[in-house]
């Protein structure tokens, strides 16, 4: 889990801020360029993705790299299948995860 900022879950606090911004977050190795990484994926951006890429080599390792795509790729799969099969979020998460969706905007997407 990603700590600092706002966002309390657990007694811990999420680095939101660092999800939005891209900044640093304490206790996190190497969280500003996986951050890049993730961020190149999900706007599909095949330049930024390669020097995203080449980036979390250069300062992790190949192995870190590719664990960080499976990772990727991983949720991107749970969140197509969810999709597809209409799978909500339900009333068991809507409200423990209510603040952290207005902050971070999710619910502007449509399910």
């Amino acid at each position: 889990m990603l700590l600092r900022g706002s966002g309390e879950q657990d007694g811990a606090s999420l680095a939101l801020d660092a999800v939005i911004d891209g900044g640093e977050v304490d206790g996190v190795a190497h969280a500003s360029v996986l951050l890049r990484f993730a961020e190149s994926i999900v706007l599909r951006n095949g330049v930024r993705t390669a020097r995203a890429r080449a980036d979390v080599i250069d300062q992790m390792d190949a192995e870190s790299m590719a664990d960080a795509a499976a990772v990727a790729a991983n949720f991107e799969r749970m969140v197509r299948i969810a999709d597809a099969t209409g799978i909500t979020l339900g009333e068991r998460l809507a409200e423990p995860t209510a603040q952290v969706r207005a902050e971070l905007g999710l619910d502007r997407f449509a399910g």
